[in-house]
């Protein structure tokens, strides 16, 4: 197995790849050719770990961790070459279960000791990624550099930039709110939590889109504190009311963090069994599932119609 290495790495959408190349190579770049990748994700407690396998040949284990924020960040991983993809796949979706599977036609380029992928990814299209490669011992001063003036020389926009990962948008089927996503953690960071010292962050999406975010507010006689989605809930109502479409719950917590038994069913009062509840962390929409799936069978009010 490798050394831990890192990367200092950008992800943006890419309307027009052919542009996109044409300026990379002008900057200097050296087209290296063009991969088909296929990496299974499977459902690990902490990181990331994929399975990559390339059809020209070739498979690579790569676990990594990486915040994933919508701007350069750092990349931690270690490669480790796989002779017998196949039998390992089945191993690992045995024991972790599959997150996730993506699928991508990769253009790779080179620049210096920056790679430069344009990326036409299934079921969600095409993007750019830069991964300027760390020396060891490196501060990244070199590597934050490299990536700004490519970045400048590719015309790449704060607007382009992408959060998290390919995984990520196909598990939450690329349509997460920002905007809501980023309420919910905002939200979290002022929780009042002095207790549990766990913070949760909760915001709401109407379907005339308004959005309501709210925190948890712990008290000294424990119950009568409350859930971040009861705040968001009555912001909502003090609001005007509405129809929930879509919710964000996030926590910094690396664990899955879904809304408790109550505020399941505090949500069926104002949303139906197919809104979409995307459970993030301060880095990533860790899951994407819905009302239904958490509340199955559920009573609601038109159970008490007449």
């Amino acid at each position: 197995m490798t050394e831990p290495s890192r990367n200092v790495e950008l992800k943006a959408h890419d309307p027009d790849p052919g542009r996109t190349r044409q300026r990379a190579l002008a900057a200097g770049a050296e087209d290296r050719g063009l991969l088909r990748q296929r990496d299974t994700y499977f459902a690990v407690p902490r990181g990331r770990l994929k399975l990559r396998e390339e059809e020209q040949g070739g498979a690579t284990l790569i676990a990594y961790e990486r915040p994933d924020a919508a701007a350069e960040r750092v990349s931690d991983y270690r490669l480790v070459p796989v002779a017998e993809p196949g039998p390992l796949r089945e191993a690992l979706a045995a024991a972790s279960g599959v997150a996730v599977v993506v699928e991508k036609r990769r253009r790779l380029l080179m620049w210096e000791t920056v790679r430069i992928h344009l990326d036409e990814v299934e079921g969600l299209g095409s993007f750019l990624e830069l991964e300027a490669v760390a020396q060891p011992g490196s501060d990244l001063t070199r590597e934050r550099a490299q990536v700004a003036q490519l970045r400048e020389a590719l015309e790449i926009g704060d607007d382009a930039l992408v959060e998290g990962s390919y995984a990520d948008a196909l598990r939450t089927g690329g349509t997460v709110d920002a905007e809501l996503l980023a309420l919910a953690r905002a939200a979290a960071r002022n929780a009042y939590a002095p207790y549990s010292h766990f913070p949760v962050g909760a915001a709401l999406r109407t379907d005339d889109g308004r959005r309501y975010a709210g925190a948890n507010v712990e008290n000294a006689a424990y119950p009568q504190g409350q859930c971040a989605e009861a705040s968001a809930i009555g912001a909502l109502v003090a609001g005007g009311g509405g129809r929930i479409v879509e919710v964000v719950v996030a926590a910094p917590s690396r664990e899955l963090c879904s809304p408790c038994g109550g505020c399941r069913q505090r949500l069926r009062e104002f949303a139906s069994d197919d809104a979409p509840i995307h459970l993030a962390d301060y880095e990533r929409v860790r899951r994407t599932t819905s009302l239904g799936e958490l509340l199955p069978l559920s009573f609601g009010p038109e159970h008490l119609a007449a």
